[in-house]
């Protein structure tokens, strides 16, 4: 999973790009790309790892890339077309010499800027396919059908997204549309405000506070020394930890976990995905061989305190190949090829 940064100049997408990466500053490449990939904090992990005690642990991950950060807007809009998803940082703190804040005008002046993008490839692909046309060759009915549907949509300035069967159809997916992307929106707050700015909030819009500043100082501390300040400002969690989480369920993913003695993992698929497809995210031969997934739910091996336990409990169960995989299942694939 790839999620892009976008936000205008002094939204601190370099900041909060370092705090959901804890990576060090990189004050002499700026404006150039930035990736970066992290393990996503899942619980079930460690819960499962003390459990098994295993050679190796393997948490899930993410990757984030940070377009441009200064210059063209173009080039960072181009930093991101690849990405799954998309987090607009939008500032919401005093900055001198900047306008005030006005959050909820970024929101929408972003949403335009995907919309023309999009506009621009769907434009260059009607021209195109009239070209062809006029050569003799038969444009595809469905393609034109969809494209002029998404035309329509940006022309009444409506996000791709707003309409998942568009968004999500195979014979756009090569266009890359930026508005058809989901979009998580952090609104970026100084240290020592929690709250949403005043005034109705965008609907259809996905968003949540952070302040971006006092994450990227939780983000240079130890394990030990984020925990203690974290107790003393009576705050649960990093606000980033919330961030990923949200990104998972915009996403439609979730976790399904591996055991052992050699291994511990989490693996990410599609909410929806059945057991042969988990499989083939485990290996290709798995999915091809597929024959059964064995398995207990996280809660359920958890209740019995040991796999043994749970096969005698009867929650171990074989499921086939319609089974819908479930988040926090544990699995072995029964394979042969």
């Amino acid at each position: 999973m790839k999620l892009g940064l976008i936000g205008k100049p002094g939204a601190g997408k370099k900041t909060l790009f370092e705090a959901l990466t804890k990576s060090d500053p990189d004050s002499g490449h700026k404006g150039d790309l930035r990736i970066a990939a992290i393990y996503v904090p899942d619980p079930r992990v460690d819960v499962l790892s003390a459990m098994y005690s295993p050679r190796k642990t393997i948490y899930a991950q993410i990757e984030y890339c940070l377009g441009r950060t200064a210059g063209d807007k173009d080039l960072q809009l181009k930093a991101v077309a690849d990405c799954d998803a998309l987090i607009q940082v939008v500032r919401n703190f005093p900055v001198p010499g900047m306008p005030d804040p006005s959050p909820y005008k970024d929101i929408a002046a972003m949403d335009e800027d995907l919309m023309l993008s999009d506009f621009v490839v769907i434009e260059k692909r009607l021209e195109r396919i009239a070209a062809d046309a006029k050569r003799g060759k038969k444009a595809d009915a469905q393609e034109m059908a969809l494209l002029d549907q998404v035309k329509q949509m940006i022309e009444n300035g409506t996000p791709v997204r707003t309409q998942p069967e568009i968004a999500t159809a195979p014979l756009l997916r090569g266009f890359s549309l930026l508005s058809a992307k989901p979009v998580l929106v952090l609104i970026n707050n100084d240290e020592d405000d929690t709250a949403l700015p005043a005034g109705p909030p965008p609907g259809g819009i996905d968003l949540m506070v952070v302040r971006g500043k006092l994450e990227h100082e939780i983000s240079r501390m130890s394990d030990d020394e984020a925990a203690e300040f974290l107790k003393e400002f009576g705050i649960d969690e990093p606000a980033i930890h919330r961030a990923l989480r949200r990104s998972y369920a915009m996403l439609g993913l979730i976790s399904f976990f591996t055991v052992g003695e050699d291994e511990v993992r989490a693996w990410t698929i599609k909410k929806g995905a059945l057991a042969p497809e988990a499989a083939g995210t485990i290996h290709s031969d798995m999915q091809k061989g597929f024959i059964r997934a064995e398995v207990v739910a996280y809660d359920a091996l958890m209740a019995a305190g040991s796999y043994a336990e749970a096969r005698k409990q009867g929650t171990v169960r074989l499921e086939g190949k319609t089974y819908e995989m479930a988040d926090g299942d544990i699995v072995n694939i029964r394979f042969n090829v």
